[in-house]
């Protein structure tokens, strides 16, 4: 697949709240509603966006992120999540130029579109403005000359004689007007503490909203002049990544059975994660935890991703046959990756509700957001990483830990402060920090090899 020429899109904006997720999936819709086979990618380590974009196209939203993964794996990695595509369309993050903070366009939007050489749609809040929005066009157009930006969507437009102004002041800007899009008729997406509620807490409604978006491109975006634009894209001579290749070579013996934790409390997980497990030998096998009350059968190991379990709380409190279930299988040390709220779910409680009691902590709700790029090195071997692995994660949470005695810490921080965090014992390996292991598939190889040689 050398030298693909996968039709491709990147939909940017000047800022947050410009309503790229709008129009991304909106397009992602429109697209697929027409026949074309689209697939959806999202800049950035956003996990709630790429559940919408799935929704849209039916394909799995896949991220990809500079930072976590290096620059030399975004093309590797587009190539393999839009392999059969006719269309991708790739939603930004933030503003256009903004990346990893010090570190110039690191894991920027500009920086994909430019690996990616696909041109960019930027989406203009125009809500307060009328000729300032050439001004604001021209800015972004000039600013770095290899990223192509080659149209421009109006969004939020009050009436027909401001969209008649917007569309009179870009027509000197050189950058066309490829769609304009009203104020009303907003789609239901609502928020919380960590952004949008993913697709899986209000699936029959977030279909709904996806329909709504498709329904607004549709009648003020120029389908057929984006199609063009993506379809008058180069070739890109990268060659796909392949977690058959990045896994290695199987040590031979059974298929583990490696399960993963899914639903409404754990939706936060990058397709990649399950293609290397399955790769690496497992037998990968999904449940949730909110309606299971016993791991599939035959678990040899376990993977608990983000999520929400402080919003589910009380029923994954309730399901106590599944909390023992994962307490019994830890405490067989088996090899147990819990990242974010699988850390949480796996403490002795989460706002004074019991949970499995795998870990010596405890976990609250604060009104702090921790956000943010993290540099670390594992401190000891364990089920996932060896001593002296270095890694780049993300962390992204509202909850804090009340750790007590019991347990080694997971990482050594490095970057942006130094510390300890998360925790190892026995086969379990529990933090916040959110690793792509596409970056470091030797995390799957080593959790399924700890799995397939049986544990005590």
């Amino acid at each position: 697949m050398t030298g693909t020429a996968i039709p491709r899109l990147v939909i940017a904006a000047p800022s947050s709240g410009a309503g790229k997720t709008t129009v991304a999936t909106g397009l992602m819709a429109a697209f697929a509603e027409a026949g074309l086979t689209v697939s959806p990618h999202k800049v950035g380590p956003d996990y709630i966006d790429p559940g919408y974009h799935s929704l849209a196209t039916g394909r799995p939203g896949r991220n990809l992120d500079a930072y976590l993964c290096g620059p030399e794996r975004i093309a590797p990695l587009f190539l393999h999540g839009a392999a059969g595509a006719d269309l991708a369309v790739v939603e930004g993050v933030m503003g256009l130029f903004d990346g990893a903070s010090g570190r110039g366009e690191l894991s920027s939007t500009a920086q994909v579109a430019k690996l990616l050489r696909a041109p960019v749609v930027l989406v203009v809040d125009a809500s307060s403005q009328s000729r300032s929005v050439a001004a604001l066009v021209h800015g972004f157009a000039s600013w770095d000359p290899e990223v192509r930006l080659a149209g421009v969507i109006l969004n939020k437009i009050g009436s027909e004689r401001h969209e008649a102004l917007l569309r009179e002041a870009m027509d000197s800007s050189g950058v066309p007007v490829l769609g304009a899009l009203r104020r009303t008729r907003q789609a239901r997406t609502p928020s919380r503490h960590l952004g949008l509620v993913p697709v899986a807490e209000r699936r029959a409604e977030a279909v709904e909203s996806v329909r709504e978006l498709a329904a607004r491109v549709r009648e003020g975006c120029d389908l057929e002049a984006l199609l063009a634009l993506a379809r008058g894209v180069p070739a890109l001579p990268d060659v796909p990544w392949d977690p058959a290749a990045e896994a290695g070579p199987r040590t031979g013996g059974d298929r583990p059975r490696i399960a993963v934790a899914g639903g409404a409390a754990f939706t936060f997980s990058y397709a990649e994660h399950a293609e290397l497990l399955t790769a690496a030998g497992a037998e990968v096998v999904p449940f949730d935890p909110l309606r299971d009350e016993q791991l599939p059968s035959g678990t040899r190991g376990l993977v608990i991703g983000g999520g929400f379990p402080e919003v589910y709380a009380p029923e994954l409190s309730a399901n106590a046959p599944l909390r023992a279930a994962v307490a019994a299988l830890a405490a067989g040390g088996a090899p147990v990756s819990a990242e974010c709220a699988g850390l949480l779910y796996l403490s002795r409680s989460i706002d004074g509700r019991p949970m499995c009691g795998v870990l010596p902590a405890d976990a609250r709700m604060t009104e702090r957001l921790t956000l943010g790029y993290r540099e670390a090195v594992a401190l000891s071997d364990n089920a996932m990483a060896a001593a002296g692995t270095r890694v780049r994660g993300h962390e992204f949470h509202r909850t804090a830990l009340e750790p007590g005695a019991g347990a080694a810490p997971a990482w050594g921080m490095t970057h942006p402060e130094r510390r300890v965090e998360g925790f190892v014992s026995g086969g379990v390996h529990a933090s916040y920090l959110h690793v792509h292991w596409a970056a470091e598939p030797a995390l799957a190889r080593r959790l399924v090899a700890s799995a397939a040689a049986g544990f005590r």
